[in-house]
């Protein structure tokens, strides 16, 4: 069994980098066509995908936070980790994690919420004025 857990800090200052780490745990992150993907959901919004990092180590973002956003892993400790800089209270959200398995990568496939199989649970990130 999959299982995904988000950790990090629930409250960050504004102009801060928020930093997360997804921590995965029956299953490896290096798996092939696994993507790991970051989510978020603000209040009163739907589910936002921000980008995720492959199996191969590639990286993919949504362009509207592409020059914010930083996705990268440490496979010795089968976690990945979001980085999104400069933050202002417009990021407060429930931040997620997530996988799903893909073929080809493509945005279409991993953008969407409904393809995916595992979650973790998800976790506040209050941003502060």
């Amino acid at each position: 069994q999959v299982q995904l857990q988000e950790s990090g800090p629930g409250l960050v200052r504004s102009s801060q980098t928020l930093s997360l780490t997804c921590t995965v745990s029956g299953g490896s992150i290096t798996t092939m066509s696994y993507y790991w993907s970051w989510f978020r959901q603000a209040p009163g919004k739907g589910l936002e995908w921000m980008g995720a990092i492959a199996w191969s180590g590639a990286t993919y973002y949504i362009p509207s936070l592409k020059s914010r956003t930083s996705i990268f892993r440490d496979t010795s400790k089968n976690q990945f980790t979001l980085q999104l800089s400069s933050v202002t209270p417009e990021d407060t959200a429930v931040y997620y994690c997530a996988r799903v398995v893909s073929s080809s990568g493509s945005y279409a496939e991993v953008s969407i919420p409904t393809n995916y199989d595992y979650w973790g649970q998800g976790t506040q990130v209050t941003v502060s004025s």
